[in-house]
């Protein structure tokens, strides 16, 4: 099978994104795993799938797998690449266009300068719609890794889960340790991303994730959607928030409860080609 694809990435997040609409895609699990491996095949974070809406009024559909095969509900540095790239190659000439994902609608729009911004849509905080095991919504929520360390997290869904935690600093911050133990809790039943958050200031943060199925990226736009929203309510932040990633800048809005989170960042093109599996 020959595919073609682009290689994109929202601040070093990267992509293997595929017109499902002109070509046919059927990949299996397999097939995907061997796209994503860095060494043997193109490599990336996310696999990206436009096809045909299914949802009438919307414009596409978007379908997100990780490197490990597993599909996966929502990607906000994805969303923006999804967007360039249906403007690139071709498939709308809309600014704003409706998006069907997994777990909804979402509502991109290419700025002028180039950046795109995107309504991520409300955060969610009933455990049962993270999921999370838990019998409150508090803002903040003891968790116990199984090294026995605890932790005071902040659990949200952006589209999908994310435990946000703070830290004094981003550098030393222990991800590589906790971000599995993380990502794997028995609280999380369709384990979750892990985020680790330095404020900065009322309006400026640090992030690093630990993004389930992946590992740790450069980059994860629903990431900082939920580390603004935790940040917010349990009173350290004030939106908008300037995202600081180890892959660039992201900037987040929210006016709070009932409304949606609001995010812009640039959206980058690597290359194209094309591939057979």
């Amino acid at each position: 099978m020959k595919l073609k694809f682009s290689k994109m990435h929202g601040l070093g997040n990267d992509f293997v994104v595929l017109d499902g609409v002109r070509q046919q895609v059927s990949l299996s699990t397999e097939q995907i795993r061997a796209l994503g491996d860095r060494h043997m095949g193109v490599g990336f974070d996310q696999m990206l799938l436009v096809e045909p809406a299914q949802t009438p009024g919307a414009d596409f559909r978007y379908r997100i797998f990780n490197a490990d095969g597993s599909e996966v509900e929502q990607c906000g540095n994805g969303a923006r690449c999804f967007v360039r790239f249906v403007h690139d190659q071709g498939l709308t000439d809309k600014s704003a266009i409706v998006v069907e994902t997994k777990r909804g609608i979402i509502h991109p729009r290419l700025e002028a300068d180039g950046l795109v911004t995107v309504d991520m849509g409300q955060p969610r905080f009933v455990p049962d719609e993270i999921p999370f095991v838990s019998e409150t919504d508090a803002p903040e929520q003891p968790l116990t890794l199984p090294d026995g360390t605890t932790l005071v997290i902040g659990a949200v869904s952006m589209g999908n889960p994310h435990a946000v935690t703070l830290v004094e600093d981003i550098e030393t911050a222990p991800v590589p340790v906790q971000g599995p133990q993380i990502e794997s809790h028995v609280r999380f039943p369709q384990r979750v991303n892990a985020g680790f958050m330095q404020v900065l200031d009322r309006h400026n943060i640090r992030l690093r994730v630990y993004e389930r199925g992946a590992g740790e990226t450069l980059a994860c736009g629903t990431g900082a959607c939920a580390a603004v929203v935790s940040g917010i309510r349990r009173g350290l932040l004030d939106s908008p928030v300037r995202v600081q990633t180890r892959g660039g800048d992201l900037n987040i809005a929210w006016a709070g409860m009932g409304q949606s989170v609001i995010m812009t960042g640039p959206a980058v093109t690597v290359f194209t080609g094309e591939i057979t599996l």
